[in-house]
């Protein structure tokens, strides 16, 4: 099983927004990024675990546990010219951009950048990192264990 961090703007897709969706399950639309896209299309399965991370809010930071809850499909969202992800290079049979379902799990208390940032065994998680921008990022077993253990004292 492999563990991911995907973020999403609360203003587009909140915590709260996939918990309303049916089944608790949203699809992960609007990634233009290629090796965010790769993430999603070659190494992502069934099953895998997701830290729902809020970005670009006041306080970023884990909002839930998700999982991934679809094997790869192109994002319909790149061929609908209202999108503002629309891609006019794409087409139905060369896709583009993928996407998959992302079901929650769990909403939890946020775990705050800054919260992450204090903590020792978290210091090199990707999404910590200084310039990465990436809105989907490989989680380490060991920081997916950190993140169970600290969630486990707070609640």
């Amino acid at each position: 099983m492999n563990y991911w961090l995907m973020k999403s703007e609360p203003d587009e897709v909140s915590i709260d927004d996939a918990l309303a969706a049916p089944k608790k399950t949203v699809p992960w639309t609007g990634v233009r990024n290629y090796q965010a896209r790769n993430f999603m299309r070659d190494q992502m399965r069934v099953g895998d675990g997701v830290l729902f991370y809020h970005s670009s809010c006041p306080e970023p930071g884990i909002a839930g546990i998700a999982k991934v809850a679809s094997t790869p499909y192109p994002d319909p969202t790149q061929f609908d010219r209202k999108s503002k992800y629309y891609d006019a290079k794409a087409t139905k049979e060369e896709p583009r951009w993928m996407l998959v379902d992302v079901q929650i799990v769990k909403k939890i208390p946020l775990v705050s950048l800054a919260q992450m940032r204090e903590r020792p065994e978290l210091e090199d998680m990707l999404v910590l990192k200084r310039g990465n921008r990436l809105s989907i990022t490989p989680v380490e077993p060991r920081h997916w264990k950190a993140i169970e253990k600290l969630l486990s004292r707070s609640g």
